[in-house]
């Protein structure tokens, strides 16, 4: 018959396995520092060796380092899908840009489908939450902070969607943008129209989500990254012209020197 015996889990595996949970499911996020050993010990309640045994099982697998002095954090390599050379590739070829909006409006656009099918009530409330720090940051006329919290936002989003996979992968992209690999997002918010627009991108967003809309959310998304694009589009080729005008002075400047020195 095929039934094996019943071996009771180890206390420190029942840690292990909750961390990884924990881990998988975005709760605990690259670079978060995880409590104290006695603190941790005590919410677990379980005895330090196992917690220990447990964090050595962890830290062997790459899933948390242990930084002396500072404590134990979960590994930032987890928010990295992407090697070194691949990323030098994608920051240094236009192309890459644009392939890299176009997959987030494929891949957000469906986060946001599924946040509003099956998003809990907590789900939109943390989403909800972050849109609320937007529109602080856009009162204050903070750029800086409403570009950091863009990504929050979009992040939430696509934690409401309750697919790891996704979530992870995700977190990768935004953290090469968070890098400025592919653009600042700063250079965006910069413009107080173009601010006013991506809140109110933003807003419908959220409102979609919230309605239970997958139709609307998925929309709403696609027309944001939509508009990031154009605008992108719009930056480089303000680029291009500006980089021609220059050639042009310097060639004039060159020109005017000449006629000077042989006068």
């Amino acid at each position: 018959m095929p039934f094996r015996k019943i071996v009771p889990e180890k206390v420190s595996e029942a840690v292990r396995r909750q961390i990884e949970e924990l881990i998988l499911r975005g709760i605990l996020r690259p670079g978060a520092r995880l409590p104290a050993e006695r603190e941790l010990s005590e919410q677990l309640a379980v005895s330090r060796p196992s917690l220990r045994a447990a964090l050595a099982e962890l830290e062997g697998r790459g899933l948390v380092v242990t930084r002396p002095g500072s404590g134990v954090f979960v590994a930032e390599v987890l928010g990295s899908a992407f090697a070194p050379p691949l990323i030098e590739l994608f920051a240094t070829h236009d192309a890459a840009l644009f392939d890299y909006l176009s997959f987030r409006r494929d891949l957000e656009g469906l986060a946001a489908d599924r946040a509003a099918r099956h998003g809990s009530e907590a789900d939109h409330a943390v989403i909800s939450a972050i849109f609320a720090r937007m529109e602080a940051a856009h009162d204050k006329r903070n750029p800086e902070e409403e570009a950091a919290l863009d990504a929050d936002f979009h992040m939430s989003i696509v934690e409401a969607a309750h697919n790891v996979v996704m979530l992870h992968m995700m977190r990768s992209m935004f953290d090469l943008l968070r890098r400025g690999v592919f653009y600042n997002r700063q250079v965006l918010f910069s413009v107080r129209a173009t601010r006013d627009e991506l809140l109110g991108q933003h807003r419908a967003i959220l409102t979609a989500v919230l309605a239970r809309d997958p139709t609307a959310a998925r929309a709403a998304v696609e027309a944001h990254l939509g508009y990031i694009e154009q605008a992108m589009h719009a930056l480089e080729r303000s680029r291009s012209r500006e980089e021609i005008a220059q050639m042009r002075l310097s060639l004039e400047r060159s020109r005017t020197s000449g006629r000077k020195g042989g006068a």
